[in-house]
């Protein structure tokens, strides 16, 4: 059996004023029918050890359009008094417990009680269907994080908002050890003619496979156990997924399969939400940081610690103790299952290796200019494009004397980056760029990118602060992908520098993160200049800027590689583990 949709509707009693015998037997069996389905309920709640989902009610009225609350999610959820995961049948049944155990720690910071969620069912095809149309309110379904489902995911047409990953991870093949060879080196002839790889649609896996083999040696399932299934069955002699889900299949009949040790893409796997509510977004991704933070500071789980009365859960965003998530749950460490050894990039970054990691872009359209998926006709791209020029914000020291365009290091590597995001949003024009500088040591520039004067902040350190807003002067606010590091040791507040962006328009935040993933990516496949127009979606990005490494060494020019700490390619799967700053612990 496949997995099944965590949706229960459970039928009302209907009260009719009319007494003739079939109105009372239709009756008698709605009764019957409520019942049976409460039972099941039960009996599904009792299976998985979850509370049981909320009921909608069946309605004589016709059917109308949905309509949601427009209230903020937080608010909703402290109302309800639970939070809806979205997970597949691994995480109900507790085999992949760092899924389960993150939604817990979002329940302990909401309701100061980790106990207060329900896991819905979903599946490969429906989730994004699920979490788009709110019956859940958060994914962990084991989603990697990818700039298409961050602008356009294709099941819904709708973006969504990704969390700092929870599990680096990447697809490997898992069966029979002839076979699995042969998916590894793309081989379809003599051995392995007989190969039948079973994926599950709408992964990014099945995005792999699809492009990597005929339709003939691909079978596309709705479930990833139905992919266990049909290899245990016979169907398939080779399933592809992400390699941590891999190794806790295990055949009942005992027949010895194998895990290929080859990693075929790169899986950071993120908690995913809507991209509706920013406020609740930033939330979940506190949360996965404070779970960090607390591995960092050698903080545990401590059942006297964890605050576990709804009456001390405040009802704003900022206020929440996020630490809860810790003291409830355990650090990030204690969610594992294995070894620290083996954990790979799951690991706190002491600051010794490199920390520059590019995002999967996923399967853009490849036959559009790629700034038509970002600019919609109603976004700030489409603003800035129509008025000329980008307003850009850069943070300089204290003691700053210069042109802002001749100068090196963190502030050069920030007017780099202005430079590039202008020449990808004028088709390679950098010059049509207005400068403003500002200290940063007060909070002006971030007044600024609040009220308009300038589009983008360059050269922010990302904080929590900011996140969520620090005063009546401005909103929260969004950061990119760092584009420096500092060299702090693992237990201090690490210095993220990044873009700082508006949190009103989305696309122009994925625009910009695109930016700087995109001379990321460029270094990772040793592209250059010249070789830009290999890549459409590079194009403009690579042919004026070329890779991170161009734009490092143009501004520290003095500083070797083994100087650099945590700004080189993590390409050795180092350690990528470490919060943003601005998380505390709380006078208990």
């Amino acid at each position: 059996e496949g997995e099944e949709e965590g949706e229960i509707v459970v039928a009302e009693h209907v009260m009719c004023s009319q007494r003739t015998w079939k109105i009372v037997t239709i009756s008698k069996c709605l009764l019957l029918v409520a019942l049976a389905v409460s039972m099941s309920l039960l009996l599904i709640s009792a299976k998985s050890g979850m509370p049981t989902p909320p009921t909608d009610e069946l309605s004589m009225e016709p059917s109308s359009s949905p309509s949601y609350d427009s209230r903020p999610t937080l608010e909703i959820l402290q109302s309800r008094g639970h939070v809806r995961c979205g997970f597949d049948n691994a995480a109900i049944e507790s085999k992949e417990r760092l899924r389960l155990d993150l939604c817990r720690a979002v329940a302990a910071v909401i309701f100061g009680d980790p106990e207060s969620f329900v896991g819905v069912l979903v599946t490969g095809s429906t989730r994004f269907e699920k979490l788009n149309d709110r019956a859940v309110d958060l994914l962990l379904y084991g989603d990697t994080h990818t700039i298409e489902r961050e602008v356009k995911e294709r099941t819904t047409d709708a973006g969504f908002t990704f969390s700092s990953p929870y599990y680096y991870d990447g697809m490997a093949y898992f069966g029979d050890e002839s076979f699995l060879r042969c998916a590894e080196e793309e081989k379809r002839f003599d051995e392995c003619t007989s190969l039948l790889i079973c994926v599950t649609e709408g992964s990014t896996s099945y995005d792999y496979v699809q492009s990597h083999f005929p339709p003939d040696f691909v079978q596309v399932v709705s479930t990833k156990q139905e992919t266990e299934e049909m290899l245990f069955n016979g169907t398939c002699n080779v399933i592809a997924s992400d390699r941590s889900i891999l190794l806790n299949v295990t055949p009942d009949d005992g027949r010895k399969f194998i895990v290929g040790d080859k990693l075929m893409t790169k899986e950071p796997l993120s908690i995913v939400t809507r991209n509706t509510d920013r406020e609740f977004s930033d939330i979940i991704n506190w949360i996965v940081h404070a779970l960090f933070y607390g591995e960092e500071q050698g903080l545990t789980k401590n059942s006297s610690l964890c605050q576990n009365s709804s009456n001390l859960t405040p009802h704003h965003a900022s206020d929440l103790n996020f630490m809860n998530a810790v003291y409830c749950v355990g650090n990030y460490g204690e969610l594992f299952d294995e070894d620290e050894n083996n954990r790979g990039l799951n690991q706190i970054n002491d600051g010794s290796t490199g920390m520059l990691y590019a995002t999967p872009f996923g399967q853009l359209n490849h036959e559009n200019d790629y700034l038509s998926i970002f600019a919609t006709g109603d976004t700030l791209i489409d603003g800035i494009r129509e008025k000329g020029s980008l307003n850009c914000g850069v943070i300089v020291p204290e003691d700053f004397d210069g042109q802002i365009t001749n100068s090196s290091k963190l502030v050069g590597m920030s007017v780099d980056y202005c430079q590039t995001l202008t020449a990808a949003l004028f088709n390679g024009d950098s010059k049509v760029v207005n400068w403003s500088t500002f200290m940063e040591s007060d909070e002006s520039s971030f007044v600024a990118l609040n009220n308009g004067t300038i589009d983008v902040l360059a050269g922010g350190r990302v904080e929590k602060k900011y996140d969520f807003g620090s005063s009546s002067s401005f909103s929260g606010f969004q950061f990119s992908t760092p584009y420096y590091f500092g060299n702090e040791t693992a237990g201090e507040d690490v210095s993220f520098f990044a873009f700082t962006t508006r949190e009103d328009d989305v696309m122009f935040t994925s625009f910009v993160n695109f930016i700087i993933l995109a001379t990321i990516y460029a270094q990772e496949e040793g592209m250059e200049r010249d070789k830009s127009e290999e890549i459409w979606v590079l194009r403009d990005v690579i042919a004026y800027s070329g890779s991170y490494d161009k734009i490092y060494k143009n501004n520290f020019e003095n500083v070797t590689e083994g100087e650099r700490g945590r700004n080189i390619l993590n390409i050795n799967g180092d350690p990528q583990i470490h919060s943003f700053p601005g998380l505390t612990v709380r006078n208990q």
